[in-house]
C-alpha cells in the first residue's frame, strides 16, 4: 500500500481564521507570506476554503459572535489537520480576557497543537510555529479529533437551516441531554 503520511507536509494550505483580534496578529501573518519571510518555500498556501485546508492558523480572543464560526470550520476541515493559536489573545485571551463578549482562549473550543505567544508575534516566530505544526501534521493519522465544546444540533425550519446557538457557551450544559 502506498503511504502518503511523508508527503503531506510538502504543500500545506493554511486556513487564517481572525476570532476577534486587533488586527496586529493579522498583519504579522501577512508580512511572513510576502517575499521578504516567504513562507511558500515550504510550499505553504494560503486559502479561504476549509475544506482544502491542513493547518488552521487562528489569532484572536474567542468573542461570543465567532465562537460558533470557529467551531464550524474546524469541524469542515478533512482529518488530519493542525491547530495553530497565534498570538497572547488566541493562546490565552490575552489582553482582552475577562471582557464581557470574551471567551479566553480558542484552546476551549477546538484542540490547539501550537501556540505561538506575543503581542504582535513576529514572522519569524509564526514561521517556526508552521514548521512545528508541519512535523505534527506528518504524524497525525485520519482519525477524528472532535471540538471541546459542542454542539447542539442545528435545527431547520420551513427548510432554513438554523446554525445559530450550536457551539455551548463555556461552562454550560445542553438542557435537553
Amino acid at each position: 500500500m502506498f503511504n502518503l503520511k511523508k508527503y503531506r507536509k510538502k504543500s500545506p494550505w493554511i486556513l487564517h481564521y481572525n476570532a476577534g483580534s486587533c488586527n496586529g496578529c493579522d498583519i504579522e501573518i501577512l508580512a511572513s507570506l510576502a517575499p521578504k519571510y516567504d513562507l511558500e518555500r515550504f510550499g505553504v498556501v494560503n486559502t479561504g476554503n476549509p475544506k482544502q485546508s491542513d493547518i488552521f492558523l487562528v489569532t484572536g480572543p474567542v468573542t461570543l459572535r465567532s465562537r460558533e464560526r470557529l467551531v464550524e470550520l474546524y469541524m469542515q476541515m478533512p482529518e488530519p489537520k493542525v491547530v495553530v493559536a497565534v498570538g497572547s489573545c488566541s493562546c490565552t485571551g490575552g489582553v482582552f480576557r475577562d471582557m464581557y463578549n470574551v471567551e479566553d482562549g480558542v484552546d476551549r473550543y477546538i484542540p490547539v497543537d501550537v501556540y505561538i505567544p506575543g503581542c504582535a508575534v513576529s514572522p519569524e516566530l509564526i514561521i517556526d510555529g508552521l514548521v512545528q505544526g508541519l512535523e505534527i501534521l506528518e504524524q497525525k493519522t485520519k482519525e477524528m479529533e472532535k471540538p471541546l465544546k459542542l454542539f447542539k444540533e442545528s435545527t431547520c425550519e420551513e427548510g432554513i437551516v438554523n446554525r445559530r446557538d450550536t457551539a455551548l457557551k463555556v461552562g454550560k450544559i445542553d438542557e435537553k441531554n
